[in-house]
């Protein structure tokens, strides 16, 4: 959530502008229209064959159409950013917000679509009835544990790609920085003992990356509001059937070799790195806690708009290296900057799903672009304006795709940098002549 800083008042600005624009994208032709006799060929009668063509083989929408760029950003507005339940219609705004980030960045064409089907089921009937007009879903702002079950069966039913940014680009963009803080600090991230604070959407999912790259479950201790994740928690037997992700990890993390009910600041005891997805600070973890851990102790605090710990503070307390999700502080862990290039990447491959090992991909080609350009200890992962990194993401994403025999296409990495590249350089462009061209409006207040 936007807070005010340096003397502007960005709730009333937002409001502004969007009553202003009436809202942040829109719809144009990419095809000549010289004549009216144009559209012989961009709808009757030529738009027969296509149709035809499709009908026989549904495959050929992804080159005949739209479909091949045009993914649905899809909320039932149950937990948005850090609003909670405003609704679907409350929630269009942000859609509409990640369609532009979408557009910008990664040069996709992202539909806000916001629903009332809160059931799962219904939910979950829905993203099937609309998946032929869609070469992608983005799952957005959906409430836990809800969220784990629609990705998970969604990702079943659907013969595309399916991303919850939620849980898996959190969960990548902070594996990214995870990665090269460990490098920084000369440490095996296969052999460190690693603690998530919070056992919600992004922690649960980056739990799932950090044990696919390699690091052993026993040396991952996760923390929910009642305490460690522990098979001999009071509450086990209830989250086998109420949550049975926090269930899975208690089972095969053991608790990360605590006791029962074993709090945070036991778990920072000796730990190399810490993750917090959890309640906004300052003070949910404290100093103390952080001078427990081990000798250059990596802290990732990632709640917003006021992260669990000032970065300050962890420093003070012997941190060596800090991330938050905030722009204004340095590393910030922005999910941003992975799911434009991720798309880029599925899209261009016709990919007919996202995996685990996708999102690893792009994380470790993140992480890779930093090292570099030099790593130090306030520039652990890039930031939204090294716009070069979206087009090397999505390379190796879509060759990690074909890699894996989910692709419709076949590509290089090179061949996929520079297909990706040229995409998102046009959209650049032509939001640059749209803009010097008077074609976006002025804003009626000067906030630069």
């Amino acid at each position: 959530m936007p807070e005010k800083k340096e003397g502007v008042d960005w709730y009333s600005l937002s409001l502004t502008l969007h009553r202003f624009y009436g809202g942040k994208i829109e719809t144009i032709p990419k095809v000549p229209v010289r004549r009216i006799k144009d559209f012989a060929i961009w709808y009757t009668p030529g738009v027969a064959e296509p149709a035809r063509r499709i009908s026989k083989d549904p495959d050929e929408s992804f080159e005949l159409t739209s479909r091949w760029n045009t993914i649905a950003v899809v909320s039932d507005g149950t937990r948005v950013l850090g609003l909670g339940k405003i609704g679907p219609e409350g929630a269009y705004p942000v859609m509409e917000g990640k369609a532009l980030i979408f557009k910008f960045l990664g040069g996709v064409d992202a539909v806000p679509l916001v629903h009332r089907g809160r059931d799962p089921e219904k939910f979950l009937e829905l993203l099937e009835l609309v998946e032929p007009s869609f070469g992608g879903i983005n799952l957005e702002d959906i409430e836990s544990p809800k969220c784990f079950y629609i990705l998970e069966e969604a990702r079943k039913r659907l013969n595309i790609p399916v991303w919850h940014d939620d849980q898996q680009g959190t969960a990548a963009v902070t594996l990214a920085g995870l990665i090269n803080a460990f490098h920084l600090v000369g440490k095996d991230i296969r052999k460190a003992r690693i603690v998530l604070i919070g056992a919600g959407a992004a922690n649960i999912a980056l739990y799932r990356l950090l044990k696919k790259y390699g690091v052993p479950p026993e040396n991952i201790v996760v923390l929910d509001s009642k305490g460690v994740l522990h098979p001999d928690r009071p509450d086990i037997d209830k989250l086998m059937i109420s949550h049975p992700w926090k269930y899975q990890i208690a089972i095969e993390t053991k608790g990360g070799g605590l006791p029962p009910g074993a709090g945070p600041d036991k778990a920072l005891e000796g730990a190399d790195a810490v993750v917090a997805a959890s309640k906004p600070g300052p003070g949910t973890i404290k100093k103390e806690w952080i001078a427990k851990m081990a000798k250059d102790a990596i802290v990732f605090a990632e709640a917003n708009p006021v992260p669990e710990i000032w970065p300050w503070e962890a420093k003070e307390a012997g941190a060596r290296v800090v991330a938050t999700g905030r722009s204004d502080f340095p590393n910030q862990v922005n999910n941003s900057l992975v799911f434009p290039a991720v798309f880029r990447g599925v899209l261009d491959v016709r990919a007919k799903t996202v995996t685990d090992e996708m999102a690893i991909a792009a994380a470790e080609e993140l992480a890779k672009y930093a090292r570099e350009k030099g790593i130090h200890e306030d520039y652990i992962i890039p930031t939204m304006e090294e716009w070069d990194v979206y087009p090397r993401e999505a390379a190796a994403v879509a060759v990690k795709a074909v890699e894996l025999g989910v692709a419709r296409k076949t590509t290089t990495y090179q061949e996929e940098y520079e297909r990706a590249k040229t995409i998102i350089a046009t959209v650049r462009k032509k939001y640059e002549m749209l803009w010097e061209n008077g074609l976006i409006p002025k804003p009626p207040v000067d906030y630069e």
